[in-house]
């Protein structure tokens, strides 16, 4: 089994969201969106903290106007995750917001309007180190490409693109990210793979409007799994139409799945099956509810029956192998003497997961120590 994921990842500029690095070596980062009213400054700061609470790496806010520019402000104060502000067509929120603080402007400067206007909102970015983000989106390109190309295609992403990248580059502005979303992933896949082979800027990987918790986490987890395999992408939303949390939960999801990332407990378990010799899915279920909280890698295998169990067990951190009223549990991939009661499995699963917790925090701190 690899340990490490066997994925080269495209060479990429590296650009600074707050304290937070994007693209370049930096590990690939898991952002959402708040769904709050800006304008709700205790509704967007509990949902922004609830999203850092779960890792969030950065967190965009959406400020359609001075009012919630001015609410902006206040969550800026409450809140430490890096904030991304999203705007559309009116410069004069992006100068407002880069005044409040934000850590990078969503906005598309081929959309702001006269030559001045998008001088100032580059200049403004430059003056304040402050990044900016291009959001290409299937759904709303521009008139002419629309006319050009009779529907969206990967093609018609990468022109809409490319204008808003060459103002960038005319006004010798690189500290930007790009993204070219669609709702359709080959289309979104199409262009991204396009968008790769044209710059070097760090690239914001989605599948835009992909639908509820378990169809848009399906699709999310195919669109963006092909492009993160083909080593494309340097941060990542899932857009969900579910509370914004599971969305950090899944991006998390697919960035283990690939080992480009690890955060929190990998739990390997069997679908189960009539060899099962205790209820599995209510085991992993409950399981996976208490130990949400826990941020250190780990793996952990629960297995039914005697016939994969070991097999897992003896490559995971942590193992049980089901056998009849007592199952068999593993440590670092040793069968230990000491068997679990199959009454009381979570119990005792949650609690020897802990200490090796414990452990590991111990040992990574004793070895940062050491480099100091």
């Amino acid at each position: 089994m690899f340990k490490e994921s066997p994925i080269i990842r495209r060479l990429s500029r590296q650009i600074m969201v707050g304290n937070v690095p994007v693209g370049g070596d930096a590990p690939i980062t898991v952002q959402s969106m708040t769904n709050t009213l800006t304008t709700d400054v205790a509704a967007t700061v509990a949902q922004i903290k609830a999203l850092e609470a779960v890792g969030a790496d950065i967190v965009r806010v959406s400020v359609p106007t001075m009012d919630a520019a001015e609410a902006f402000k206040e969550i800026k104060k409450q809140v430490n995750v890096p904030l991304v502000t999203d705007i559309h067509f009116d410069y004069r929120i992006a100068l407002k917001v880069a005044e409040y603080g934000a850590d990078c402007l969503r906005i598309n400067p081929g959309n702001i309007g006269r030559e001045d206007r998008v001088r100032a909102v580059v200049q403004c970015a430059r003056d304040n180190n402050i990044p900016i983000r291009i959001g290409v989106n299937g759904g709303s390109l521009e008139k002419d490409i629309q006319e050009k190309y009779t529907e969206p295609t990967p093609e018609a992403l990468l022109e809409s693109a490319m204008r808003h990248v060459d103002i960038l580059d005319r006004l010798d502005f690189q500290q930007f990210k790009v993204s070219v979303k669609a709702s359709d992933v080959f289309l979104a896949v199409g262009a991204y793979r396009l968008l790769a082979k044209q710059i070097d800027n760090p690239l914001h990987l989605g599948i835009t409007e992909a639908g509820g918790l378990r169809s848009g986490s399906v699709k999310s987890s195919v669109g963006l799994g092909l492009l993160l395999s083909e080593g494309i992408g340097d941060t990542l939303r899932v857009s969900l139409a579910a509370d914004p949390v599971e969305e950090i939960k899944v991006g998390f999801d697919i960035l283990k799945s690939l080992k480009l990332r690890s955060r929190g407990i990998n739990l390997i378990a069997c679908p189960s099956c009539s060899r099962q010799e205790f209820d599995v899915i209510s085991v992993v279920n409950e399981l996976e509810q208490r130990i949400e909280d826990i941020t250190t890698p780990m793996d952990v295998s629960i297995i039914g029956c005697i016939v994969n169990g070991p097999g897992e067990a003896m490559i995971s951190d942590l193992g049980l192998t089901g056998s009849s009223k007592k199952s068999g549990f593993y440590l670092d991939g040793v069968r230990q003497k000491e068997r679990f009661d199959n009454n009381n499995l979570v119990d005792q699963l949650e609690q020897r997961i802990r200490a090796k917790v414990e452990l590991l925090d111990e040992k990574n701190k004793i070895n940062v120590k050491e480099i100091e």
